[in-house]
């Protein structure tokens, strides 16, 4: 009984570490608060449909803010409880294999050479998962869930499934795990993801986007010809992994982009064409 008892308390004490509050639960706490930071603006935008905004619309037609507001919220919320509940369920396994540490704060270029890093190999994972959340039984038991919005707003970008979204938590967390980031390095870059899937998913491509001072990023309208077409432009952050491998590239993008750059009005813009049932790939 002894035993048993001395087991619990050693067990309970990794929980008490610092390290836990920090990368768990402060983690967890931030990447909420980031995101609706991001993203409730950019959604009261789309509700509002500003006139001097509406030629910025990747799409021309009407957000459906409406409709899928409070499922938003509410997949947000859920899916945040599960991800740190499993958070919590691996933690004596990640306490040694993660090397994200509390030490002394490593130098402003450190950090900017990581977090770019972490944008490489995030981009890199999530492009293979997402590819794979196409294929037949994972999109319909999984990802079609997040393919119910065709014409996404911001608060939309972590409306997913449970499974999808922990799977998404758990690549943010792997950068920072190999190099042994600092919490605070951790925590510039979970601002920033949570920033890139609002702004993805925001519905508005605006020139002054802070996010274009990342090289090569494509900002949202990249990622929301995928939400309209079901397929194509599968990367997050860039467009080299879907030029390589597949021919996943969707060709309509570039003819968007283009029609933008020369201040074309929304409805004379090529628009992403509707599919009538998403399509899982093949």
């Amino acid at each position: 009984m002894e035993g048993a008892i001395g087991f619990l308390k050693g067990f309970l004490a990794m929980y008490q570490d610092e390290r836990f509050f920090l990368v768990g639960v402060c983690s967890t706490l931030l990447s909420v608060g980031a995101f609706l930071a991001f993203a409730l603006p950019w959604t009261w935008v789309a509700y509002k449909n500003p006139e001097s905004l509406r030629r910025y619309r990747v799409q021309g037609r009407d957000f459906p803010i409406k409709h899928w507001f409070w499922p938003s919220l509410g997949r947000l919320a859920i899916n945040s409880l599960l991800s740190f509940l499993g958070l919590v369920l691996a933690w004596p396994l990640m306490r040694h294999l993660s090397g994200i540490h509390m030490g002394a704060l490593p130098p402003w270029y450190v950090m900017v050479a990581q977090i770019a890093f972490f944008i490489v190999l995030d981009d890199f994972l999530y492009y293979w998962m997402h590819r794979a959340l196409h294929t037949p039984w994972l999109y319909k038991h999984v990802h079609s869930v997040h393919h119910r919005i065709t014409i996404p707003f911001a608060l939309t970008g972590n409306y997913m499934h449970a499974v999808e979204f922990v799977a998404t938590s758990t690549l943010v967390l792997i950068g920072p795990s190999l190099v042994g980031a600092h919490v605070v390095t951790l925590w510039a870059w979970i601002i920033f993801r949570q920033f890139e899937a609002a702004d993805g998913h925001c519905g508005y491509d605006v020139p002054w986007n802070p996010g274009l001072l990342v090289p090569f990023y494509k900002g949202s309208a990249y990622h929301d010809f995928h939400h309209r077409r079901f397929f194509g432009n599968y990367a997050g952050f860039f467009s080299y992994l879907d030029k390589l491998f597949g021919g996943t590239y969707s060709k309509g993008y570039e003819e968007y982009r283009r029609a933008h750059q020369h201040g074309a009005s929304v409805e004379s813009k090529p628009q992403p064409q509707p599919q009538p049932q998403p399509q899982p790939e093949p």
